[in-house]
């Protein structure tokens, strides 16, 4: 049994007990957060897919860490003017183990 999602204009694959590095979400570590904006739902041979999402399934799961990613540089470059600019950004995440699957 497995759901695809849709968070952060990212699409993801869920199965129980999976871990995901998902973007930034503005909660606290340990709590329980739902996903509703379902894709496609599998479980043996039915397949459910939305229009443009499936209803009556959700997906509960629970905020293990946040962090940063890793530091990536960004370099604005124009020949023959004497300028060279170099920027770093790093991503902010949120790490979440899927608990359930609610059909």
């Amino acid at each position: 049994m497995y759901a695809i999602i849709i968070n952060g204009g990212k699409q993801y694959k869920i199965v129980k007990n999976k871990i995901l590095r998902l973007e930034k979400i503005n909660n606290k570590i340990g709590e329980i957060i739902k996903f509703e904006k379902i894709l496609l739902f599998v479980k043996n041979k039915y397949i459910k897919i939305g229009n443009p999402f499936v209803e009556n399934i959700i997906i509960e799961a629970e905020i293990i860490n946040h962090g940063k990613d890793i530091k990536k540089k960004i370099i604005k470059f124009k020949r023959r003017k004497h300028h060279l600019k170099q920027i770093g950004h790093r991503q902010k995440y949120t790490e979440v183990k899927i608990i359930k699957i609610i059909k």
